[in-house]
């Protein structure tokens, strides 16, 4: 039980060190020349927040790109935790395995199109990781023993917007 415990006090802590708003790179070298963010329009600002039911979910702020002409872009987010968990023996009393984890990821691309006038809408972009996405990805090693979710731990996200023509991001996060 105490083992459960430090783990969960570890993904909680974590999870608050990560929930610092993270500010976006932008380097309209890796963009059609004259892209710039339309007046009012800032670089996408990422944070990463918890549900009370362990879920981890990561929102970015869209914007908008005037500039682009024709030219269409590649929207990514992808989230990254370890999944924390344990087995519990049901025949002996309940008796706690040691804990096993796991990496686990999930990714939102969408692809954009600039509107009339050369911009390009940025939506907000948003991915969550939960419980059972990732409880579906392990199993405990006796099919008699009841898998727990203890959490997650050492959340990372990445941002990306690359432009159609060119092999880096205009903009990425962190």
């Amino acid at each position: 039980m105490r083992k459960i415990a430090i783990w969960g006090v570890l993904a909680l802590l974590a999870l608050a060190l990560a929930a610092v708003p993270a500010l976006a790179a932008t380097n309209f070298n890796n963009a059609p020349s004259g892209a710039h963010y339309r007046q009012g329009s800032v670089e996408p600002v990422c944070s990463t927040s918890t549900a009370n039911n362990g879920t981890i979910t990561t929102s970015c702020t869209g914007t908008q790109i005037a500039g682009v002409g024709n030219t269409n872009a590649d929207l990514l987010l992808t989230v990254n935790a370890t999944a924390n968990f344990t087995c519990s023996n049901p025949g002996s009393k309940d008796k706690v395995v040691e804990p096993h984890s796991g990496s686990v990821t999930e990714s939102a691309s969408t692809p954009l199109t600039p509107s009339r006038n050369g911009t390009l809408v940025v939506p907000q972009q948003t991915v969550s990781l939960s419980p059972q996405d990732a409880g579906e990805q392990f199993t405990c090693p006796n099919p008699n023993w009841t898998e727990n979710f203890v959490g997650f731990s050492a959340p990372t996200f990445s941002y990306s917007l690359t432009f159609a023509g060119f092999t880096a991001p205009a903009i990425s996060l962190p």
